[in-house]
Formats: structure tokens, sequence, C-alpha cells
């Protein structure tokens, strides 16, 4: 959780700069899309800026995070504080009206309103239409903060009537101490920072049993196709596919393995410092050994093909019975 602008300046110094500047020369847009992909703190960025709006103690744009107006935000209760979100797979029309009955309504505790919606790129056709309409009757004391990875899928019009503001994706080395803050080994944080950029993903996978084990059974079928290649098509029947059942489980376990043989490459090109499973790195240098250069290389290019023909729903247990047949040519 980020609850100070000075805390979001280490993840978006050039984005919290120039909205400290704003709050403080009291500028705020009525609307915000705030665009970046996961994990570059679109959510926190959002709730601070609508504790910066309510605060009655705020000093300088730092909320005081201990008064009812901010406590109420985190926890969700602030009567004029308002949170979209997908309703199963997308924005509905519905709740977009819901919103603007309770805009309707005079603040509760003063004239500011602030609403929030995440995912925006997920508001149906009809959803989008309404929150169009809503945002060209802007009201002076209404800020809205749009949320969304993916900012060509909104609207135009409504792109035209925020204040358009990119986060930058998080620095991995960054990323890396924040992991080693909370107690992660530097070994362990740098395989989390490579698999995910979001700081929160990546504490929680390394609390979770499913995650432990699919390094494991990654290390072992490296080992496998190295010393019992016969044998692969049974371990890939026996232990992979049980373990990696759902798609998006299949593409983590095929993230993991890229993970590790561009270590091999960065092992073959003596870029030692870049590798991830750096604490298995006996076990890299006898890969490398087994696999060249052009080998490893080709083999990352194996698995990417593999990535996509699972997103094109082809059957989990044939993509990577071929793509072991690969690794083995």
């Amino acid at each position: 959780m980020v609850n100070t602008w000075t805390e979001m300046k280490s993840i978006q110094p050039v984005v919290s700069k120039m909205l400290v500047s704003s709050i403080n020369k009291e500028r705020i847009s009525h609307a915000y899309l705030l665009h970046g992909q996961r994990g570059t703190g679109k959510k926190y960025l959002a709730i601070l800026l609508a504790k910066s709006i309510f605060c009655k103690h705020q000093e300088r744009a730092e909320p005081c995070n201990t008064c009812r107006d901010c406590q109420r935000i985190d926890s969700g209760n602030h009567p004029d504080f308002h949170w979209i979100e997908p309703d199963g797979a997308s924005i509905k029309k519905e709740q977009i009206l819901h919103l603007q009955k309770e805009f309707t309504y005079t603040g509760m505790e003063s004239n500011r309103k602030v609403y929030i919606v995440s995912d925006a790129e997920k508001m149906t056709t009809n959803a989008s239409n309404r929150l169009l309409k809503f945002l060209e009757e802007p009201s002076m004391d209404t800020t809205a903060i749009l949320l969304t990875e993916n900012s060509q899928a909104i609207l135009p019009t409504i792109q035209s009537r925020c204040q358009l503001i990119s986060l930058r994706p998080l620095n991995n080395k960054q990323l890396i101490e924040k992991l080693e803050q909370e107690g992660l080994t530097e070994a362990n944080a740098k395989i989390f920072a490579a698999v995910t950029n979001d700081l929160n993903e990546a504490l929680e996978k390394s609390k979770d049993e499913w995650f432990a084990n699919a390094r494991k059974i990654v290390v072992q079928l490296v080992e496998m196709l190295q010393t019992n290649p016969n044998e692969v098509l049974l371990f890939i029947h026996t232990q992979w596919m049980p373990h990696f059942k759902e798609r998006p489980q299949a593409q983590q376990g095929l993230d993991l393995l890229l993970l590790w043989f561009k270590d091999m490459v960065y092992y073959h090109i003596d870029q030692k410092e870049q590798m991830v499973f750096s604490y298995h790195y006996d076990k890299i240098e006898k890969a490398a050994m087994h696999w060249s250069k052009k080998h490893a290389t080709d083999n990352l290019s194996h698995i990417m093909d593999a990535k996509r023909k699972l997103e094109q729903n082809v059957h989990p247990q044939l993509v990577m019975e071929q793509l072991t047949l690969h690794f083995q040519r």
C-alpha cells in the first residue's frame, strides 16, 4: 500500500510531482485518465488524489491518513467517494446510471465528489456513452479518475475530456529493492520481479506454495531433458499437466521456462549478473554445456510459439509435448 506522495514519488516521480503541484495550486482537473500497465500504481495514485481532495488536514498535498475522511476512503465507506469496477466481465450502463443518480444528491460531507472507474476499457458501449454524457456536463466540484491498461480501448471523445496521464513501467531494480525490504532474499526478489511488475502480486507469489512447486517442476523438466529424455513425455503427463491445469497456470509455467533459457543465454554471453535463477547457477552451467547459445536462443523462440498456441486454444498437453520435442532436436 502506498499512503503518501513521498512514497508515490519513488514509483512515479514525474506524475506525482505534476499532481502534487496541481493540488497545491488548486488546479485539479475535472477528469483524469490514468494509463499504465498492471503494477504501475494506478489504484494507489487515484486513492492518494482522492484523499488529498477530501483531507481537511493535508499539508502541501500530503493527506494525514488518520482523519475520518482518509480512513473512510481507505475502507471504501466515504459517502462522496465512489468506486466503479467491472461487474463480471464488463462495466455496465446501469452502473454508470446508478453513479449519476448518486451524484444528483447534495454532497453528504461537502460539495466535493470523486469517482474512480477501474478497468475503464471494460465499459460496454452503452456505459461509455453514458459516462461521456456525464463528462460533457462537469460539475466544478466533481473529479473523475479513470484507470486503464489500454487507453486505445477508451472512446476518443472520452479521452479528449480527460487529462491523460501515462504511468511508466516500474523500474526492475527498484522493485527488487522493495521486495528485499519486505524480507525476500535477493535471489527470490529477482525471480518475482522478473515474473510481475506488481509489488503486491510479487509478494503474494512469494507466499504461494503452488508457485514454489511450479519453480521446482520447471527445474526438474530441464534436468530431465538433459539426463533422461526418454521419460520426458511421461513427466509432462504425470507431473507438468496436473500442476499447470488451467491455461493461465500453463502460461506461468512457460514464463518460468522462458526465464530459465534466458539465463542460459546470459551464461553463454558472460552476463551472469542478469541471471534470474542465480541460486541454481550450477544447474544453469550444466545446462549450458548441453545446449549451445544458438540452441538456447532457438528454444526461446519455441517457448514463445508455445505461448501463442496456448492463447489460440491449442490443447495445453499437445503444446508441451511439441515444445519438448523441439528442445530435443
